[in-house]
């Protein structure tokens, strides 16, 4: 790791932000996606300055036929060093012994995504002995992301935030640009994807954040600094 200054972050461009974390944090930085919406804008990013990064996907077994068609595609067509975290119980069990957590309310939910979400991406960071994390979040997306800084440390683990500045017209302009596809159902109208059951197309009237768990939260507990999950390695 890297003892030099950090350069003023919130100035310098996306791909120089990444090329600082590669030089700060080395073999120990991976780079997270759930094959959203605009998931194809930084995995193409950080690849172009880091090509074997760890990419982690953490996979719930509730994504859409869409979303896994999508990762294939984008693993292929970029070349991704793909690391897959599940989570320790199947969605059959989980479902036979607990029910469908996620129509139980904010309990429910905080439950359900601790364990299909949370406890894979703490298994995720031990095993790969990361100690930095680059994460796709803007501020525009959401109520709870406008106060994000583009460096934070969450629960020992250090974040780095890329796109965090840009506006939903640089996020078209990149992937125009670069001839890279939205997620699939963009044009059925989700701004959003997670799960199938926690994601809905947006609708007139709403916000980006109403179209995730029936709007009762925005985040799943992976970007909440105040989460259950100690990211010890």
């Amino acid at each position: 790791m890297s003892t030099t200054s950090a350069p003023d972050l919130a100035i310098i461009s996306a791909e120089e932000r990444i090329a600082w974390a590669a030089d700060e944090f080395g073999d120990g930085l991976i780079l997270t996606t759930s094959f959203g919406i605009q998931a194809a804008l930084m995995l193409h990013l950080a690849t172009r300055v880091l090509p074997r990064i760890p990419v982690v996907f953490i996979d719930t077994g509730y994504h859409f036929p869409e979303t896994y068609r999508f990762a294939a595609e984008l693993t292929k067509r970029l070349d991704l060093n793909l690391k897959v975290f599940s989570p320790q119980q199947s969605a059959a069990r989980q479902e036979a012994l607990h029910g469908k957590r996620w129509e139980h309310g904010l309990d429910g939910l905080k439950a359900y995504n601790f364990d299909n979400k949370v406890e894979p991406m703490d298994r995720a960071v031990r095993e790969l002995g990361a100690c930095a994390w680059l994460a796709g979040l803007r501020r525009v997306q959401a109520s709870t992301r406008e106060t994000l800084d583009v460096v934070q440390v969450q629960n020992r683990i250090t974040k780095i935030h890329p796109i965090l500045d840009w506006d939903n017209r640089a996020v078209y302009r990149y992937l125009t640009d670069h001839g890279l596809p939205y997620h699939p159902l963009w044009e059925q109208g989700y701004v959003s994807v997670g799960d199938w059951h926690s994601s809905a197309p947006l609708l007139p009237g709403q916000n980006e954040e109403e179209t995730r768990f029936g709007g009762l939260k925005r985040e799943c507990g992976l970007h909440e600094l105040s989460g259950r999950i100690d990211f010890s390695i």
